[in-house]
């Protein structure tokens, strides 16, 4: 057992580590190509917090561990949210001024809800998967399509976007980012194939269902890489680029991860995430958009509202593992 847990330590810190490396060597080598500041920032960079969740889900669902992946995504969502913009606002309160997060929280709310309603009849199709990816392939689309149009009639002026383009790397030659975009293609997998393996032993070990193992370890540590991006963009006070990494991330979480599953392993799915998991992730959206949206007209998570949204993380765990 102790290796066990062992392996999931080290293969949880190499799939935080490679999914760094593969973003960093991925928007270098677009940099070296010409690809705009802008482009790169609200795809690449953008995306990357997510790749985690995304390779874990991948691989949870092709070894047929889909309650592990589904578990992951909703138990990301709801540690991004609760666990980290709650410990985030703890260390600093935010005050956000981007129209484009203020435009993405109710985008994510809606999304949130009708991902839930696909999940409540227990039964996670392959066309639910599909229609959640296109979701995600038209949510991208149109934010550079408002962005690009805003660039060329010069009124970039929203913090997020600006402050997202100043963390692209740069002066990188090609060869240093096409090595660790290489590094990071090849260790990305391989740590999630360790991670599932690991975690899905523990699991049966203790008696503990894939899903919550998803919902809890896995969830926790892939969200490792919001985490450690919201506190250094706070410490820069790049407070939309704080919160932008959480709602952006969530929103590909819902669109892009969670339908991996439904695309590579359709099927059942396990009865807690219709009473439970999914209802607690919709709540703590819910949550965010009543902190977020107050009388005054100002976008701030105070730190009582973090401390709120952190109390809400505990209640999620002491949830779960009461049952």
């Amino acid at each position: 057992m102790f290796i066990e847990i062992l392996i999931l330590i080290i293969s949880l810190a190499a799939l935080v580590y490679s999914a760094d490396k593969f973003v960093f060597g991925a928007a270098a080598i677009a940099r070296n190509f010409g690809i705009a500041p802008m482009i790169i920032g609200l795809t690449i960079v953008a995306m990357g917090s997510s790749a985690p969740e995304m390779i874990v889900a991948a691989t949870a669902a092709l070894q047929g561990s889909s309650d592990t992946a589904i578990g992951n995504a909703i138990g990301s969502n709801i540690t991004n949210i609760a666990l980290v913009l709650g410990i985030t606002a703890l260390f600093k309160p935010l005050l956000v001024s981007s129209m484009t997060l203020k435009r993405e929280i109710p985008i994510l709310l809606v999304i949130t809800l009708i991902a839930s309603y696909m999940l409540f009849d227990l039964n996670f199709t392959f066309i639910e998967g599909v229609i959640l990816m296109v979701g995600f392939v038209a949510f991208i689309s149109i934010l550079l399509l408002v962005s690009l149009k805003q660039r060329k009639s010069n009124k970039i002026d929203d913090p997020m976007i600006l402050e997202a383009e100043q963390d692209i790397p740069e002066n990188v030659k090609t060869a240093a980012a096409m090595f660790w975009l290489t590094f990071g293609i090849i260790l990305l997998p391989l740590s999630a194939h360790f991670l599932v393996d690991s975690a899905t032993f523990i699991a049966k070990a203790f008696g503990i269902s894939d899903l919550v193992i998803g919902l809890t370890i896995i969830a926790i540590g892939t969200s490792l890489p919001e985490l450690a991006a919201s506190v250094m963009s706070i410490i820069k006070k790049e407070d939309d680029l704080a919160m932008g990494n959480i709602i952006g991330s969530n929103i590909f979480n819902i669109l892009a991860v969670l339908a991996l599953p439904a695309l590579i392993a359709p099927g059942t799915v396990d009865s807690e995430v219709a009473s439970r998991d999914a209802p607690y992730m919709i709540g703590t959206t819910f949550l965010l958009f009543l902190l977020c949206f107050s009388r005054s007209g100002q976008f701030r998570i105070t730190r009582m509202k973090g401390a709120v949204l952190f109390i809400g993380f505990i209640a999620y765990q002491y949830l779960i593992f009461s049952q």
